[in-house]
Parts: structure tokens; C-alpha cells; sequence
């Protein structure tokens, strides 16, 4: 089976496939399945990276098998479940441009293809209790939903925007944690269902144009973080739902990357705008903890073969998915 491939922009097609030789360090993983990010939507259509260099075998997200492993590795054998890490050279401490610079699914080949050959450092192994498409959905949307969330107390209060992957994983991850969580949607279904992973309010944003109102009537100091979808399209009203020295966790622009934004409040009220990109190995490792300490598991909308797989960036462009979509491995 052929790797799938950015071909030119808006263009998925399927490529060669050649089996790569290890280095000494090196391990080679059968990609078991692969779970889609709205970073991969940008990156299909080439509004992430214009310049990115194609063809490019997109996603970020999935997990393996080890198979082989070169004759310096220590930390894997053949067999083990396995995820890779979303940034290949960030293993731990602050960010820096080198140690973000080599992430999967744009510069560095993604996961949507038979099999990856990546150092033994960039791997982290699977949670017992996930099956194969689970597991797929970790890598960048469940790190970076802990991140944006792992500095707030337990009886901390936040704002959840949307249903999607990193939202889900946000919510699942807070209550585990002890805190209190309002969700936003504007399906009355999807919030029907957030309650039952947990919710304890959930809000039509539609309904409310000036959410932030009904935000601060649930929380009337307002809350101690938003975990920011949107962009800067909703960024205006994620400020005024924080308490002064409240926070928020910049994730996507879902609603848009640019617009005029009032910024006295951040000042007045010494909030924080913090950017959120996934996160180190390190930071995997401490999520995955949390998962298997709680059992939480990831929220799959659909399951597709891999011949499939441009359907499964159809089925996210719509909007209509319910946490994340998974393609299953070739093999």
C-alpha cells in the first residue's frame, strides 16, 4: 500500500513507497492507524505553511508497531505499541526554534503512510487500555489539551469551545482533574453528549452572540481559563469571561487568525495569552498518566479504512465530527 500524499495544494493523492535503512538509533514503526487535526485541513488546502515543500505525507497524529529496531536502540523493542511524538526534537524544556522545528506532518513527514522510520527518542509508548485508533488520536491533540489545561487547580472553572478533538480531550482531562467546565457548541446534540463525558454547563454560542454574559452568570468572577479554539474571531469574548489574572490557551483559529482586538483588559486585569504548540515528549508522558490513572478514552467519530482517507478530510472540513477521526493503518 501506497503512502498518501499532499500533491499540490488541495491535492491528496497517493505516492511511492520505499522502506527506509536504520541508523543505529532509529526505529521502524507499522502505522497502525492515524487520527486527523484541523492543523491537517490548513496544511491540505496550503494556508499553513505555503512554502512547505510537497509532496508531503500529511498528519500528525497515529500509532504503531515496532518491527525493527537499529543495534544502538534501548528503549524499544520489536512489538511494542508506540506513539510517535508530535515535535521529533523536542524531548523536554522550554520551546526553542530548533526544538520545534521538526514536526510531523509538515516539514517532516506526517503519518498517513504503511510506516515511519523516527529516532528511538521520538516515540512514547501506547496506554495498554487504547486500542489502535485511540491511541492514534494522542499525539498532538491530547498533549495539547493537557497543556492548555495542566497549570489550573482542582476547582478551577473553564470554558471549552467546540467538540472537537483537542475540546474533547480538554474537557475529559479537566474533570479528571477536579475542575468545573462550561463547553460552547451550537448543536444542541453535540452538547447533549459533552454532558454526558462530563460537562457541567454547556452553551448555544449561536443562541448567545455575547456568550461571555452567559459565561459569567454560570461564573460570576468569571473563570480561570479558556482553552481558545476559535482565534481571533472569539478571542474578544474569551477575555471577558476571565477573573482578573485569568488565562488563556491559545489553540486554533478555527474562526479566524487576524482581527482588531481591544487589549486594556489584558492590561487592566493582568490576563494571560499563552500559545499552545502541542507540547514535548515529556509533556505526552505526564498526559499519558493522567489517561491511564482515569481510563479516560479518547472520543472517536469515525473509524475509516485507509483507501478512505480523503473522505475522512471531508468529513472534517464539514464540521458535523464529534471529537476525533481516525483512518486506519494499510496493513
Amino acid at each position: 500500500m501506497k503512502p498518501w500524499q499532499i500533491l499540490e495544494w488541495g491535492k491528496l493523492g497517493q505516492g511511492e513507497f520505499s522502506s527506509l535503512p536504520l541508523s543505529a538509533t532509529q526505529v521502524r514503526v507499522k502505522v497502525r492507524a492515524i487520527s486527523l487535526n484541523y492543523r491537517d485541513h490548513l496544511m491540505l488546502r496550503g494556508h499553513y505553511n505555503p512554502k512547505q515543500p510537497l509532496p508531503l505525507v500529511p498528519c500528525s497524529d497515529g500509532a504503531g508497531e515496532v518491527v525493527e529496531v537499529g543495534h544502538e536502540v534501548t528503549l524499544w523493542k520489536v512489538g511494542d505499541r508506540v506513539c510517535p511524538i508530535f515535535s521529533q526534537s523536542w524531548i523536554g524544556g522550554p520551546p526553542s526554534k530548533e526544538r520545534i522545528s521538526q514536526t510531523l506532518g509538515g516539514p517532516l513527514d506526517g503519518t498517513l503512510r504503511p510506516e515511519m522510520v523516527v529516532n528511538e527518542t521520538g516515540l512514547v509508548a501506547v496506554p495498554v487500555h487504547l486500542d489502535w485508533e485511540e491511541a492514534a488520536c494522542l499525539p498532538c491533540a491530547a498533549v495539547t489539551a493537557w497543556n492548555a489545561i495542566c497549570d489550573q487547580p482542582a476547582g478551577s472553572r473553564i470554558v471549552v469551545q467546540g467538540t472537537g478533538g483537542v475540546s474533547l480531550f480538554a474537557l475529559q482531562l479537566a474533570k479528571a482533574a477536579g475542575m468545573e467546565v462550561l463547553l460552547t457548541s451550537s448543536s444542541q446534540e453535540k452538547m447533549a453528549r459533552a454532558r454526558a463525558l462530563g460537562a457541567d454547563h454547556c452553551l448555544n454560542y449561536r443562541e448567545n452572540p455575547e456568550w461571555s454574559r452567559a459565561v459569567r452568570a454560570w461564573a460570576r468572577d468569571g473563570v480561570d481559563c479558556v482553552v481558545e479554539v476559535g482565534g481571533a474571531g472569539t478571542l474578544e469574548q474569551s477575555l471577558r469571561c476571565l477573573k482578573p489574572g485569568g488565562k488563556i490557551a491559545m489553540i486554533g483559529i478555527l474562526a479566524g487568525a487576524s482581527s482588531p482586538i481591544n487589549v486594556l483588559p489584558i492590561l487592566m486585569q493582568q490576563l494571560r495569552v499563552q500559545g499552545v504548540l502541542v507540547g514535548n515528549r515529556d509533556d505526552f508522558e505526564a498526559m499519558k498518566r493522567v489517561l491511564e490513572r482515569a481510563q479516560i478514552r479518547p472520543v472517536v467519530d469515525q473509524r475509516l479504512p485507509y483507501e478512505q482517507a480523503p473522505q475522512a478530510w471531508e468529513r472534517l472540513a464539514s464540521g458535523q465530527h464529534f471529537g476525533k477521526i481516525a483512518i486506519s493503518g494499510c496493513w
